[in-house]
């Protein structure tokens, strides 16, 4: 064999080598969990927990006419926090009336009564990366950090089985879901699938009531069903009152009353989600920093 064939064979070598270095996907690298306390899990380009140095949040103190939630919430946190059995929580319900901020003002909450050594973890993954949250459990299963899971927005339609790997991941399997890690959700929904999507099952499949029992227990699986409802108005008003006097905002009582009422009616709704867009709006109009 001649010394051009021995050097076309190693220079095909060499190619089948980098193809094969690209089939392989990268090595998750091990997290650092000291860098934050919160962090957001990124699947692309290569399965990573991505710290969150600030996080987008009220305080505690802010979230009104949701007090017996905010309780039950912020008491499973605390027993969590401090080595004790906790449920899964899901938060359902209304919209813009503060699942998802009271499920991060409770873990900031918590973290201000903790010592350095013994913060809270909160870690955000997106609905479209559920599939992926055995893969993140493992990550997290021998850390001595205890962290909540934490989807918002959780949701599924017709077609999808991704809710098939949260009902693993919720059961545990055989390993059992590590003793450091709490899965919190919010939806709109109180079984997190449309109810056209149910009654489709039911008309469509050979046993209807298997099928829909499936898809409805999953909500089973969370040990907390926290429902969030509509703000009366004199809720709604509280909303806005306690923010000016948090911020300082400085306003006519009645004045006040009157242009934030006018403003959820042009919304056509009370939630703490208008209310704190109307408190923008003034805040800008007033020249106030929020």
């Amino acid at each position: 064999m001649s010394a051009n064939d021995l050097e076309k064979i190693a220079n095909m070598l060499k190619k089948i080598h980098k193809s094969i270095e690209r089939a392989v996907p990268p090595k998750t690298p091990k997290p650092n969990l000291t860098t934050a306390d919160a962090f957001v899990w990124q699947t692309v380009p290569v399965a990573h927990l991505q710290p969150v140095l600030r996080v987008n949040r009220v305080d505690l103190s802010l979230l009104k006419a949701i007090d017996r939630n905010r309780d039950m919430i912020l008491e499973n946190t605390r027993r969590f926090a401090n080595g004790l059995p906790a449920n899964n929580a899901l938060l359902w319900g209304a919209r813009g009336m503060g699942k998802s901020s009271l499920v991060k003002a409770c873990h900031g909450h918590i973290n201000l009564e903790a010592k350095s050594d013994a913060r809270l973890k909160l870690i955000e993954i997106a609905r479209e990366d559920i599939e992926s949250l055995p893969q993140l459990m493992n990550i997290l299963r021998y850390r001595s950090e205890r962290c909540i899971l934490f989807c918002d927005d959780l949701s599924f339609d017709s077609g999808e089985n991704a809710y098939k790997s949260l009902k693993a991941v919720l059961d545990g399997g055989i390993e059992g879901r590590p003793d450091n890690v709490l899965f919190y959700a919010t939806s709109n929904r109180r079984h997190m699938m449309p109810r056209d999507m149910i009654e489709n099952e039911q008309s469509t499949a050979i046993n209807p009531g298997e099928s829909v029992q499936e898809k409805v227990s999953l909500s089973d699986r969370f040990g907390l069903w926290i429902g969030f409802h509509n703000c009366s108005q004199d809720e709604y008003l509280a909303m806005v009152t306690g923010y000016v006097a948090e911020y300082g905002i400085e306003i006519d009582p009645d004045i006040l009353r009157a242009s934030a009422l006018e403003w959820a009616t042009t919304r056509g709704s009370r939630s703490g989600r208008v209310a704190w867009q109307y408190i923008q709006d003034l805040a800008g109009e007033k020249g106030v920093k929020l």
